[in-house]
């Protein structure tokens, strides 16, 4: 990850500013300098598509430093916890008070460790600490403190204490049933991590499900992968999307299947006329609905299959922006992931493949499923809280609000 981890260096970091050339401005003023930020939007994109490998979420190595950062944080409890810093967007150049809360925070939680005669003052060593909280909390890097960035501040200690406390059983648990090559989904992340003899080989952006259509939690073994798959509507997309936008299409006299390319079969097996569909009828739910393979296909090139009572599975997507973004639960549980190629080279390993066989796949178009020599472990799992072997502690958002803080630590 970013700052005390050595995954990733503060220099490759960089965020630009066009200054005010008023010779006038006094810098330990509590105002707010008169210069236009570059928000680097095209880096925040890359870092969240493209995070780094890191450390295995769970490691048997990560128990140690769970303990360690239990303790250091009921101590902080102990001592009242950390002050809210206020809802005012901090960066490099801003003189406030609000300055010196955030450089108390930042302290408590060992991003800064810096002292400075200028409290107020927002200057380069905190924009660096700032980083690493940002990079540590699933958010990109940037130094500047946003809404987001204070809403992750001001989750309680005591809230992340119980998180710390929680998860360590959780990864306890998953880190003696681990293997030595396996697939790691962590919902609340929102990544997927390929590990190899306690290595991440690969870590991938993904997208899992909404809110109100959960990814499961679950362990299974990764068996078969679908080159050029056919999608078959799962019955939540037929309930909740497929129907009522066929409804509201039907009033306009336009035919849904047709516009989307999906085509649908009675009972029998038979396909049947788009056009003579009855969507307000109760029939429609005893229909199934299939895509052929090609660019619109919402599975992409490839399907990642693993048994389990969901029908749930990994794979591709035409549409990649949203892996750019930092909330990535928009999914109805499935899991899309980015950069699948690597991945589906790395599962076939065993099977004699190289990356050439697999992008040559993905360019023709031709449909193949492929049975993998040995199957793969796969852990979809819930981990909000962990520290790694370098010291770091790591937080996510608790997505689906398991951990028992309520809203909180889910509002960033």
């Amino acid at each position: 990850m970013l700052g005390i981890s050595a995954a990733v260096s503060l220099s490759s970091i960089t965020t630009a500013f066009a200054w005010s050339s008023d010779p006038s401005w006094n810098p330990f003023a509590e105002t707010v300098p008169t210069y236009t930020p570059r928000y680097d939007r095209d880096f925040v994109r890359d870092w969240e598509a493209n995070p780094p490998r890191g450390y295995p979420t769970i490691s048997p190595n990560n128990i140690e430093p769970m303990k360690a950062a239990i303790k250091r944080y009921a101590a902080i409890v102990e001592n009242g916890g950390w002050k809210k810093i206020p809802n005012i967007k901090l960066q490099v150049g801003v003189t406030h008070r609000a300055v010196a809360l955030l450089r108390e925070r930042l302290y408590l939680s060992g991003d800064l460790r810096e002292g400075t005669s200028y409290p107020d003052y927002f200057d380069d060593t905190l924009e660096r600490a700032v980083k690493r909280f940002q990079a540590s909390n699933g958010l990109a890097p940037t130094g500047i403190v946003d809404e987001r960035t204070i809403a992750a501040l001001n989750v309680p200690a005591s809230a992340r204490l119980r998180q710390l406390r929680i998860n360590l059983d959780r990864i306890t648990a998953l880190a003696r049933s681990a293997g030595k090559r396996y697939v790691l989904v962590n919902i609340p992340a929102a990544q997927i991590e390929a590990v190899e003899d306690n290595r991440v080989v690969s870590r991938h952006s993904g997208v899992v499900g909404k809110i109100d259509r959960q990814t499961p939690e679950l362990r299974s073994m990764i068996h078969e992968l679908n080159f050029n798959p056919v999608w078959t509507v799962p019955p939540t997309v037929i309930t909740k999307d497929l129907i009522p936008k066929g409804r509201e299409m039907s009033r306009r006299n336009e035919d849904v299947l047709k516009v989307y390319g999906i085509d649908a079969y009675g009972p029998d097996g038979k396909k049947l006329d788009s056009s003579k569909i009855n969507w307000s009828s109760s029939m429609v739910q005893s229909l199934v609905f299939r895509q052929q393979p090609g660019k619109d296909n919402p599975l992409g090139f490839v399907k990642i299959n693993f048994h389990n009572n969901y029908s749930v599975y990994l794979h591709d997507t035409p549409s990649e922006s949203m892996f750019g973004r930092n909330f990535r639960a928009a999914s109805s549980g499935c899991v899309r992931v980015q950069n699948i190629e690597q991945l589906v080279t790395w599962l076939l390993r065993d099977n004699g493949w190289t990356m050439d066989q697999v992008l040559a796949l993905k360019k023709s178009g031709e449909r193949k499923d492929v049975t993998l020599k040995k199957p793969v472990p796969i852990y979809m799992v819930y981990i909000t809280a962990w520290a790694t072997e370098d010291g770091v502690v790591q937080f996510r958002r608790d997505l689906y609000q398991k951990d028992g803080v309520g809203e909180v630590a889910a509002a960033y």
